[in-house]
């Protein structure tokens, strides 16, 4: 599926299609519809660094204040009425229950005047607690599902988290890996969007029978633009 880049929003983004339904990749990780005004964020792994201390390995506590500040950035750049975050939410089950107040606001403030689905992933399979929103295992919604892994027996129009895409390409003789949307024109695969989360290149066992790689579109996250790499023309 070709895709176009567009000069939109303040930043270089790549417009895409999944199943017929129009979608804008974000470089700073999320993905927007633009006939529902729905934004689409995944893995966002609130509250790592405190899962990390809880089991005695001290990490610098600020990746939430850091991942809840590209949420708001991008919140504002597109104004959605919707917003689905697909899974592995906060890093662990008790993440949420244990939110510092001053970031339990600011997900009040972000919220205020939307809906908000929370998706419940392999960290966090138990929803959220004395957020605003709702939580589920699944959403279908503008035919699209919604959810944190990808099913290999899903017939098509899927937008999921869980695996984490990043991709490789040679710029100026040198390998540059960077996280990705992945899609097929059937499927779509989110970046992690926390700060502190890794990638798993496309090419990974992980991902095998997930796309049709003909098809295979990498949209790479650049510093301030998105970088739409064939998959053929990827790093093997």
């Amino acid at each position: 599926m070709a895709s176009t880049e567009i000069q939109d929003f303040g930043a270089v983004c790549a417009r895409t299609v999944i199943a017929g339904v129009e979608a804008v990749c974000d470089p700073l990780g999320a993905l927007y519809l633009p006939e529902t005004r729905l934004l689409v964020v995944s893995d966002l792994h609130l509250e790592k660094g405190a899962a990390f201390a809880r089991r005695g390995m001290m990490l610098p506590p600020y990746d939430t204040l850091a991942t809840l500040k590209v949420l708001e950035a991008v919140i504002r750049r597109h104004d959605p009425a919707i917003v689905i975050s697909l899974g592995d939410n906060f890093h662990d089950r008790i993440g949420s229950a244990h939110l510092p107040e001053i970031f339990r606001a600011k997900i009040v403030e972000l919220a205020r005047g939307r809906e908000w689905i929370w998706i419940n992933g392999n960290h966090d399979p138990d929803g959220t607690v004395n957020l605003p929103g709702q939580s589920a295992d699944e959403l279908h919604y503008a035919g699209l599902a919604f959810r944190h892994e990808p099913s290999l027996i899903a017939p098509g129009g899927e937008i999921a988290g869980h695996l984490h895409p990043a991709a490789t390409v040679i710029r100026r003789e040198k390998a540059v890996r960077r996280p990705c949307f992945a899609t097929d024109g059937r499927r779509l695969l989110m970046p992690a969007f926390g700060i502190m989360t890794g990638g798993l290149d496309l090419r990974h066992r992980a991902m095998t029978g997930l796309f049709d790689r003909p098809s295979l579109v990498a949209h790479m996250l650049g510093r301030d633009r998105i970088y739409s790499v064939r998959f053929a023309n990827l790093r093997g």
